[in-house]
């Protein structure tokens, strides 16, 4: 069974798939999807109703009893007037539907036949009045969350950036953080938001003037460095690798931080001949021996240090891990032990293994800039080149409109470049043609079309009225629930001409957009919060007790279930599968957790386990 952990919001998915199977409304009915139940030839008379409620649920749902009934009083009910309270009956509806109530324990509780023609009874009233007076709800405004912002600089900038290190968190309601009523606005906000555009809009085009910082890498405690780490060198164990983007060309120095023990010495100090390796691209940069004496009181501490290595700009893959020494078969009568520190919560770091451990990786520099080397940004940025100053008016215009609409998730002929242009201007008079684009670029990433998903009102609406929002209002509310990102080229073509709401035009993106590989987003994202995988980072169980779990089989957990969901939607499959089927989604290490055999390797594939 993959790692799934049901809760309240489990009706949210079943929603989700009759949404699935029908199509997109921009209006739901005052009952929403629901599981289909027939109803009785014989709707339950009114009086029947009220007589029914009074004796069965006001005796615990009082005026006197509401706050130990979930602050729900139904001592004034009227069927009759059920319109009035809608929210209600509602949950007296979702209730009698899932058998919850009245209570199993209460004394003469009425058949269940009984209690489903109350619901249906309830029900008939409230669907009348949602077809003759449909209220889609009213919605405040919604921003960029943190994963919504990385993916559009990714897709506009062709660049990843850590928006952990430039946004504060999101806002979390009921497991979700693209809740739109919770997505408070504040000054702090705002500044980040401004920063934020400051490094990515120097990030993308490049910065010949970049001053000198540092970028720190962590590795969880609970890591296993027994392993070779995926991205780096054959030959290594442990450490870590990662993609880091770098500002300019110029000289960088890289710093490993080696973890110790409560009195100050290195941990696997009783180790010699302990070598470290720094590699970018995969070629070694430096090769480092560990002295097995160190200490914090050592004039770095228990750092080491490289000495100034030159990087071209960009995203480059930098890894730092320890030599392997050795490599055999275990045969032991003993479990392997796959965490490799025991204690990671009080801090005294008791080691299960004698290898010395690395605890943080960071980068610091430029020291000195040489220049700016070609970048995927930059060529995603500078689409045209000026050969001379007459062109770069035309060339900036060009450059801006396509990263403007992009931005702003309109199509080019919508957007208006002339204020961008003034950017772009007031900052070619203190620079070269690339510090124009980088300011314009900035006031792009910071404007509010950008970060708010701004929808207006038509002018001719009056207050309270309903109306249909646009095209390109809808193909963008589309895209950020299957893709978490912003509409492509075709859904705004469709969708600027006017035909996203024709018969079938609507119908043929969502199945389009669905068998994107970026519709993965609806498991890594939507079904990663509903299961509130997140979680699982935060799981630290006791290492003396549970010494084969580590911090790379919680992740392998996490990635079995987005996998197992994934399935689910591209193969169209009942979604009460979550619960009963026999197949999951496994490598090597996830196959040897739950006993499966024949599973060789880190690539994932889907097993069966029910035969």
């Amino acid at each position: 069974m993959p790692m799934l952990r049901l809760n309240r919001s489990f009706h949210i998915a079943v929603g989700l798939a009759v949404a699935w199977g029908f199509g997109i409304s921009t209006t739901t009915g005052a009952s929403g999807p629901q599981l289909a139940v027939p109803h009785p030839a014989e709707p339950m008379a009114v009086d029947a109703q009220n007589a029914l409620v009074a004796s069965t649920c006001v005796p615990c749902h009082s005026d006197r009893g509401k706050a130990r009934a979930s602050e729900l009083s139904l001592e004034h009910f009227d069927a009759a007037q059920i319109e009035r309270s809608p929210e209600v009956a509602e949950k007296m509806i979702r209730k009698l539907r899932a058998g919850m109530m009245p209570p199993p324990s209460v004394r003469n509780r009425p058949a269940a036949a009984t209690l489903l023609a109350l619901a249906s009874a309830l029900e008939g009233p409230l669907d009348r009045v949602a077809v003759l007076q449909p209220n889609p709800g009213h919605r405040v405004f919604q921003r960029l969350n943190r994963s919504e912002y990385r993916q559009a600089i990714r897709d506009i900038l062709d660049l990843d950036v850590d928006v952990n290190s430039l946004l504060p968190p999101d806002t979390f309601s009921h497991g979700f953080d693209n809740i739109s009523d919770e997505q408070a606005s504040s000054p702090m906000l705002i500044q980040s938001y401004l920063s934020a555009a400051t490094k990515i809009a120097g990030l993308a085009v490049g910065d010949r003037s970049a001053a000198p910082g540092e970028s720190t890498y962590r590795i969880p405690k609970t890591a296993s460095q027994l392993d070779h780490v995926e991205g780096a060198p054959w030959g290594t164990r442990g450490g870590i690798s990662v993609v880091h983007t770098f500002p300019a060309d110029g000289d960088y120095t890289f710093r490993m931080l080696l973890l110790g023990v409560p009195t100050g010495e290195l941990f696997g100090s009783t180790v010699r001949d302990e070598q470290l390796e720094v590699s970018l691209n995969g070629a070694r940069m430096a090769l480092l021996t560990i002295d097995y004496r160190i200490t914090e009181a050592s004039p770095n501490g228990l750092n080491i240090v490289t000495p100034p290595i030159h990087v071209t700009a960009g995203p480059q893959r930098l890894s730092a891990a320890f030599i392997q020494r050795f490599e055999s078969p275990l045969d032991d009568l003993m479990k392997p032990v796959e965490q490799t520190l025991a204690d990671t919560i009080y801090g005294t770091d008791v080691g299960i293994t004698a290898l010395p451990h690395m605890r943080d990786f960071s980068i610091t520099g430029p020291l000195k800039v040489t220049g700016v080397s070609e970048t995927p940004s930059r060529r995603k940025v500078f689409t045209c080149r000026p050969t001379s100053a007459d062109q770069e008016p035309t060339c900036a215009f060009r450059i801006l409109k396509r990263l403007a609409s992009q931005a702003y998730r309109l199509p080019e002929s919508s957007v208006d470049v002339e204020p961008l242009m003034r950017f772009y201007s007031a900052a070619r008079k203190e620079g070269d043609f690339d510090e124009g684009i980088r300011r314009a670029l900035q006031a792009i990433l910071a404007s509010p079309r950008f970060l708010f998903r701004l929808e207006e009102t038509p002018s001719t609406v009056k207050a309270n009225q309903n109306y249909r929002i646009s095209d390109l209002e809808l193909a963008s509310r589309l895209s950020f629930f299957l893709w978490a990102a912003a509409p492509d080229a075709e859904l705004l073509k469709v969708a600027s001409s006017g035909q996203l709401r024709t018969p079938g035009m609507l119908q043929r993106q969502v199945k389009r957009m669905l068998a994107s590989p970026r519709s993965e987003s609806l498991s890594t994202r939507f079904a990663s919060q509903w299961l509130r995988l997140q979680d699982v980072e935060q799981i630290q169980p006791d290492a003396l007790r549970f010494p084969a779990y580590n911090y790379q089989l919680g992740q392998a957990l996490k990635r079995e279930t987005e996998l197992f969901f994934d399935s689910i939607v591209r193969e169209d499959r009942n979604v009460l599968d979550l619960l009963t089927a026999d197949y999951t989604f496994a490598n090597e290490r996830v196959a040897r957790h739950y006993g499966i055999p024949n599973v060789t390797g880190d690539t994932f594939r889907r097993v069966n386990y029910g035969q």
